[in-house]
């Protein structure tokens, strides 16, 4: 098990009203009552103007004279999600979830989306929803690339269609970057780069062009990777690696 050492994503101002429903102590649109009711205070100061702005971890924030508990420190962890587990926090059939890993870990955290119950490799986790709801949102079109097992060898003709992506309920898919990687007696893998993500994605795509999926590997989401990191393990990202994921989200919200 690894040690406890988070790295804490860039704290932010947030309008205050956000700030009172994170805490739980109130829905946004309660939060702005009570702010039109002069029941909120920042710093000392009564707040009743709708859109001010604060600092959750700076400022002393106090609602019906009382302050408001002090934010979770937001984390982000990669983990080397194995097959045999649940893509969910809870499961009604008591199947074995990834949640199972992080019984220890002294913070809630959740799935950035989620892998098939067969389907290894990187997996994000974290307790900040609005960067786990961008990371997700199609127009963010963070890339994730995979590793997968198909049964026979792809001709040109089929990867081509990959490339230029299939039908899905009665929609067309995005492009994707495929190639054959080796080949293993009768099957082959495939590197597979993609920005989207429907339900049994790869294997319904790949079924479409006749080659049934064996195995699932995901090796990278956006520029992050399982370089030592083996199988059902976690790591807490860097500074550097969460720069990276909001600058992929910067980068989808400039075009």
């Amino acid at each position: 098990m690894l040690d406890f050492q988070p790295t804490v994503l860039d704290s932010m101002t947030l309008r205050l009203q956000k700030i009172i429903a994170n805490a739980g102590i109130a829905s946004r649109r309660e939060a702005e009552r009570l702010i039109d009711e002069g029941r909120v205070s920042v710093n000392g100061t009564v707040v009743r103007q709708q859109g001010v702005l604060a600092d959750p971890d700076a400022d002393r924030i106090k609602v019906n004279g009382r302050l408001l508990p002090a934010p979770e420190k937001k984390v982000c962890i990669l983990f080397n999600k194995p097959r045999g587990c649940l893509t969910t926090v809870k499961d009604d059939k008591a199947r074995p979830t990834v949640m199972e890993f992080f019984k220890d870990l002294p913070a809630r955290v959740y799935p950035v989306g989620r892998l098939d119950f067969n389907t290894e490799g990187v997996l994000l986790f974290t307790n900040d929803g609005d960067l786990s709801k961008k990371l997700l949102a199609p127009k963010s079109k963070v890339p994730r690339t995979y590793l997968v097992k198909v049964r026979g060898v792809p001709e040109e003709k089929a990867l081509n269609r990959l490339r230029r992506g299939v039908r899905l309920d009665n929609r067309p898919t995005g492009p994707m970057k495929v190639h054959i990687k080796r080949t293993t007696g009768k099957n082959s893998v495939l590197s597979i780069k993609l920005a989207e993500g429907k339900y049994r994605h790869l294997k319904r795509v790949c079924e479409k062009v006749g080659h049934p999926v064996v195995k699932i590997n995901r090796i990278e989401f956006g520029k992050l990777n399982l370089t030592g990191l083996p199988l059902g393990a976690y790591r807490f990202l860097t500074p550097k690696e969460v720069r990276s994921l909001n600058a992929l989200i910067r980068e989808t919200d400039k075009k």
